[in-house]
């Protein structure tokens, strides 16, 4: 920093407040990172530097002195949670991407302490932290950080992760502990891939994933996606530990998902081998993680040692240096999905990078080659987001090219023409035409894909199909013969009869598959299940509002927006009557085993643990002619309320006046 009087120093302090809090509310609120944890610590590590250079600008606003703020409801789209007070500050850890200030803080800890002590050394797993509380062993509350010192209650939906025990048994003093809820890789991708297919942008890398899943409005949406728990420090008033290992191995035999991978360590040469070991062991893990936390293991040297405003100061986090590298872009495409999303593609010269080749890295969004300032011929870093994807991070401006070009993005589509429109929600490009040949074509992937109707072809056979006129709307599909089938390159007598057996086959597909295949924007596999099962048949969702479908649990704004624009086109109510005369199943056979009427006309919401799990009680109700939903409203007949059900939707039906029956009384009704 090249800093030559009090008055830049001011100015720049006041520049890195700005964009460290911009930076920390992508983080943090959005789930959506524009910069690479090493970028960000950087700039802390500036602005830190700065206010000890100039201690007169010091501010407790400062993002230096404060934790960055989880605290969901500040943006449009995010959902609000009710939030409580931590009884212990939740603060965050400082970090070093160097070894020599490690030995820093070694020394700086052994001249307080006075005496010999041993570190505990555990993986600093990626994830988003949480605090659990537990009283008489029982799980009552848990909190995201916050702001560090208050926390978004999120209890309903942690409760759906396997790991984290509900009830211990009795234990004779409470306490709090605190860890962190993570993605591994297999759920990352199978959720992206997910994203992608239904027009939803993809999540940046696990950490993001997991911190907004947690933040869903369904906990069986938080159950489905994977989530899983580490814990590592107990807190409270009475616990009786001496050591921080020795509590470890208590909640261990707790059946508490704690790490296998700690280690105790009695110097810094130790802590050092560690780190070392697990800088290359770290990159075969399931999981992400992207550093070591070093822990004073002495309780009571931690007590002693005490906290500064933001950071606790017997421990510490060595932080791994992302690895990446530097190639030159060649030149971006702009990739159009079955949704008409529009999604900017970097051609790279090949390079090396964590165990793979890598020649393309997506850009995201023209906000994002915008954030870049990105130019064709650009040296730019490359890194992989978790490990996983490649992603641009910056460019190396002292190697840009005099003719280095300005990438556009295009106005039009790049394969049929038609204009592109801007989602200001999404910050993408959408291709405004349905009949644009790589939209046609995608739909067409996506409809025969396993999930939805399971109909033997591929990518080169769609192609084929498309090129010769063959197909162009999804009822074509059942309009096909061995005929026109045989006249495909490669095929014989064998593969077009296999591929009719297919057919005919698909018509068997369930409902709500039949629903996820027609594509429909940001109705995934889940949800097209749910309202396939809760509307009952297609004829009631092309009648439907925008309210009734905002009555069905896991239906958002969003969702339902889609939902009614998909069905106010006569388009596809015209392709939906073609499907159904090809015998496509487009009502819920479970429907036609309805039990009886007894709860007709009545809207049940089902809360906390029952007798039978709660899918059971859901399709009770579906059987005895009610409707389930997610949240209480003036339009709720009942609350189904188990054992510990959710204190929210009590407080709330109590309210609104609306019955709350035990699961003795449902049985009741239902058996009048």
């Amino acid at each position: 920093m090249d800093i030559k009087n009090k008055k830049e120093a001011q100015k720049r302090i006041e520049s890195l407040r700005k964009e460290i809090e911009k930076h920390n509310y992508r983080y943090y609120v959005l789930n959506d990172p524009q910069i690479s944890d090493f970028e960000y610590d950087g700039m802390m590590s500036d602005l830190i530097s700065l206010e000890k250079m100039f201690p007169e600008f010091a501010s407790p606003d400062s993002p230096t002195v404060k934790v960055g703020s989880d605290i969901a409801g500040k943006a449009p789209g995010v959902r609000e949670f009710k939030q409580y007070r931590h009884r212990y500050p939740m603060l965050s850890l400082g970090n070093t991407y160097s070894i020599g200030e490690l030995s820093d803080f070694d020394r700086r800890v052994r001249d307080a302490a006075g005496e010999e002590f041993n570190y505990n050394c555990e993986l600093k797993f990626d994830g988003t932290a949480i605090c659990l509380t537990y009283s008489h062993g029982k799980l009552v509350r848990a909190l995201t950080r916050g702001d560090g010192m208050v926390g978004d209650d999120v209890t309903d939906n942690v409760r759906t992760i396997a790991s984290i025990p509900d009830n211990i048994g009795e234990v004779p003093w409470d306490f709090e502990i605190r860890g962190e809820i993570y993605m591994p890789f297999a759920s990352f991708n199978a959720l992206n891939e997910e994203r992608i297919d239904i027009g939803d942008q993809p999540f940046a890398n696990p950490r993001n994933a997991a911190a907004g899943s947690l933040k869903t409005l369904d906990p069986q949406e938080v159950r489905r996606r994977g989530l899983e728990c580490v814990l590592y420090h107990i807190i409270g008033d009475n616990i009786p530990f001496k050591y921080h290992t020795e509590a470890l191995e208590w909640a261990r035999e707790h059946h508490f998902p704690i790490s296998k991978y700690s280690r105790l360590c009695r110097n810094m040469e130790e802590v050092t081998a560690y780190i070392q070991e697990w800088d290359t062991a770290r990159k075969s893990l399931p999981f992400a993680t992207d550093g070591i936390v070093i822990k004073v293991d002495d309780l009571a040297l931690q007590a002693r040692l005490g906290y500064t405003a933001k950071f606790p100061r017997w421990a510490t986090a060595y932080k791994f240096k992302p690895e990446r590298a530097l190639t030159r872009l060649i030149s971006v495409d702009y990739q159009v999905g079955r949704t008409g999303a529009v999604t900017p593609v970097a051609n790279l010269e090949p390079v090396p990078l964590s165990g793979t080749i890598v020649k393309r890295a997506s850009l995201h969004n023209s906000d994002q080659m915008e954030l870049l300032d990105i130019h064709i011929g650009d040296w730019v870093y490359v890194e992989k987001g978790g490990e996983i994807i490649p992603k641009i991070t910056g460019v190396e401006l002292s190697k840009r090219p005099s003719d280095a070009a300005v990438p556009h993005f295009p106005t039009h589509c790049p394969d049929c023409g038609a204009p592109l429109v801007r989602d200001e929600s999404e910050a993408r490009h959408y291709c405004t035409n349905e009949n644009c040949p790589t939209r046609v074509k995608g739909a067409f992937l996506h409809f025969i894909s396993r999930k939805a109707m399971n109909i033997n072809a591929g990518e080169a056979t769609i192609e084929q199909l498309y090129d010769k006129g063959y197909i162009r709307r999804l009822p074509d599909l059942y309009r096909l013969d061995k005929e026109r089938l045989m006249t495909l390159d490669g095929w014989k007598d064998k593969s077009a009869q296999n591929f009719l057996d297919s057919i005919a086959e698909s018509r068997k597909v369930p409902f709500g598959r039949v629903l996820f295949a027609l594509g429909i924007r940001h109705i995934g596999e889940t949800t097209a299940r749910t309202l396939a099962a809760r509307m009952g048949n297609i004829e009631t969702m092309a009648k439907a509002s925008r309210e009734d479908f905002l009555e069905v649990e896991d239906i958002g704004d969003i969702i339902a927006d889609s939902l009614v624009e998909y069905f106010s086109d006569s388009a596809h109510r015209q392709m939906i009557e073609e499907l159904k005369g090809f015998g496509l199943q487009f009502a819920d056979n479970s429907a036609a085993s309805r039990i009886s009427d007894r709860l007709a006309g009545c809207t049940v919401v089902v809360s906390g643990n029952f007798s039978r799990p709660r899918d059971e009680m859901k399709a009770m109700i579906a059987a005895h002619g009610g409707k389930n939903t997610g949240s209480v409203s003036g339009k709720t007949t009942y609350l189904l309320a188990g054992e510990k059900a959710g204190p929210e939707k009590l407080s709330k039906a109590e309210k609104l006046g609306v019955k709350i029956i035990s699961e003795d009384e449902f049985y009741s009704i239902i058996n009048q």
